[in-house]
């Protein structure tokens, strides 16, 4: 149960309510340079890389300035002055996101147990303050004994397979307007006249702060390779653009009716799952629990996504969607797909501030759901948006166990979130060695920042008995932004590789990852391969030297946050603290 609010908000909620705002938005700037290839990805903004002595002065400067106790509108006021004489972002963009952002960020921080002292180190991390308002907290499995561990097989020749469709981070632009500027000041450019004397943005979608128009996913949809049927689509969220200063609940289900149509127009009969991305709520990442109730609720968007997805969805799934965001269905016989709410584990959900203990008792849920598989002999998918390793720490490591426990019967996990082409490895909680389960990350549909537009192909043990319903390979496909918007061309989506042809994998199977790790250690070459497909070939001009290699090696094997545990078989040659900062850096969305 969430505690009790408070029946008026102290000077330090208000405080600091807006600040966090901002820090949602990510609006502030950052400055990374070719020594630093994975802070070369990155958007040139973001709170997560403010400095410390920035963020004291900012909260400092409210602090003084609201002494008193304000309304919101003058927390407001004094907010959206400071972003502009900080020069965080333009006066227009400052205005608007404070605006957007107020109203909701001091309910949540009034009713949180945050102090002022801990906000940086909440927004920054430990080197920056200490904190610890999200305290542990664990889940309850079953009593029934785990079953005894049976290392995966790949199928019988001749057994049959599938194809699963898996799309992410579609970030639908409808301001998009080619010849535009590709670079600007905003989080979000590609928008409004053109520039003078530059040649702009791409008819198909453009390298840099951008993301994409309609016909270039619905070019993708048209362009679905045909040699094979599909027999599902797994579809992790984030469907608005990045302009998330300025938008509204019209605008969030406006982009959802419009890509679900699409996806329904071209998939015809195809069964769809979809997941809740951190980008369909406004404003971001902005997703109460059930117990926030009223118009601050997200009732708002859960219905309007069981209006457009009850063609796909069963009615009990619609249930704990609208209830939610999350729920359960069945892929076909002895596959069931669990679709989770990440948002529930996010940091940058201030509504977690007042209570972060499993929020809607969604964790909870998933042991029932897989405790009923099991004991059916069913295997189960999980999908969700936001990767595990990126969760808040007490639910990261839940999930942990979670997987741990019921290593024999989840049979994949399929996550989206950074735009980019990697994953997170499990392995046993006794010895953090022997690789249990793999979280298969893959490529954005968008181009933001300065990728080429990608997707995903699964292919999975197919539909009969004994089978394990496992990753047995997977493929990936880009647009060429460069041939595609050449004067005269004919877009084609084309392969980009395959993932056991590439990396010279006998299986698909967690162990095989685990050793490919490995290999990226001692073999450049390959791990080189792996950084051009990591960005969709179309990776930064700076290559990734050795720092920035441990950190993302460390990230491979991070299936849960905070945990230098996992780090230390690869002996990285930074500091875990180090590893942690370059992490959150590189972080696009």
């Amino acid at each position: 149960m969430a505690p009790p609010a408070r029946p008026r908000p102290r000077s330090w909620a208000v405080v600091a309510a807006l600040p966090l705002a901002l820090s949602l938005l990510s609006l502030s700037p950052v400055s990374a340079g070719p020594q630093d290839p994975l802070l070369a990805v990155a958007p040139r903004w973001g709170w997560r890389n403010v400095s410390c002595p920035v963020c004291r002065a900012l909260f400092g400067a409210l602090d003084v300035a609201l002494q008193l106790e304000p309304t919101v509108s003058r927390v407001g006021r004094v907010a959206s002055r400071l972003c502009q004489d900080l020069r965080l972002a333009r006066a227009e963009v400052c205005r608007e996101a404070v605006q957007l952002f107020q109203r909701d960020v001091v309910s949540a921080w009034a009713r949180s147990v945050l102090r002022p002292a801990e906000a940086c180190g909440l927004l920054l991390g430990p080197r920056c303050g200490h904190w610890d308002i999200l305290g542990d907290w664990n889940v309850s499995l079953p009593d029934t004994p785990k079953p005894p561990v049976r290392p995966p097989e790949p199928p019988a020749p001749g057994a049959p397979s599938e194809r699963i469709l898996f799309l992410t981070d579609l970030h639908w632009d409808r301001l998009y307007a080619p010849g535009s500027a590709a670079a600007c000041p905003d989080p979000l450019c590609c928008r409004g006249a053109a520039p003078p004397g530059a040649p702009g943005a791409g008819f198909w979608g453009e390298y840099g702060k951008c993301d994409l128009p309609l016909r270039t996913i619905e070019l993708l949809l048209e362009q679905l390779p045909a040699a094979a049927p599909l027999a599902a689509v797994y579809w992790t969220g984030d469907i608005p653009a990045h302009d998330v200063w300025q938008q509204s609940r019209r605008d969030q289900v406006r982009a959802l009716s419009t890509v679900t149509a699409a996806l329904r127009r071209r998939l015809g009969t195809v069964p769809v799952f979809p997941a809740v991305g951190n980008h369909e709520a406004t404003p971001v990442n902005a997703f109460p629990p059930p117990y926030v109730r009223g118009n601050q609720s997200a009732a708002w968007l859960y219905d309007a996504m069981a209006r457009e997805w009850q063609q796909w969805l069963s009615p009990d799934a619609l249930r704990t969607l609208r209830a939610g965001g999350f729920y359960t269905a069945q892929v076909w016989p002895g596959l069931r797909l669990v679709s989770l709410n990440m948002n529930f584990c996010s940091q940058a959900n201030f509504w977690l501030l007042i209570n972060a203990t499993d929020p809607a008792g969604q964790l909870q849920w998933l042991v029932g759901v897989l405790a009923a598989a099991e004991r059916a002999g069913d295997k189960v998918h999980i999908i969700g948006h936001i990767p595990p390793g990126h969760c808040l720490r007490s639910w990261s490591w839940n999930y942990y166990r979670i997987v741990n426990r019921f290593e024999g019967t989840i049979a994949g996990q399929f996550f989206g979130h950074t735009h980019v082409d990697e994953f997170e490895m499990f392995y046993d909680e006794e010895t953090l060695t022997r690789p249990v389960s793999i979280a298969f990350i893959a490529p954005s549909v968008t181009t933001y920042i300065n990728l080429n537009p990608g997707y995903r192909v699964y292919m999975v043990d197919g539909s009969y008995p004994g089978s394990s319903h496992a990753v047995l390979d997977h493929e990936t496909f880009i647009l060429n932004l460069t041939e595609a918007n050449a004067p005269g061309a004919v877009p084609r989506w084309q392969f980009l590789y395959r993932a056991r042809e590439t990396y010279g994998l006998p299986s698909a199977f967690p162990a095989d990852w685990d050793r490919l790790l490995r290999r990226f250690q001692d073999d450049e070459r390959l791990f080189q391969r792996f950084w051009f497909l990591l960005h969709k070939g179309h990776p930064p001009r700076a290559p990734c030297g050795p720092g920035c290699k441990a950190a993302l090696l460390c990230a491979l094997r991070s299936g849960r946050s905070d945990d230098p545990g996992l780090c230390r078989p690869l002996r990285p040659t930074l500091p875990f603290a180090r590893i942690q900062q370059l992490w959150r850096q590189r972080r696009l969305c």
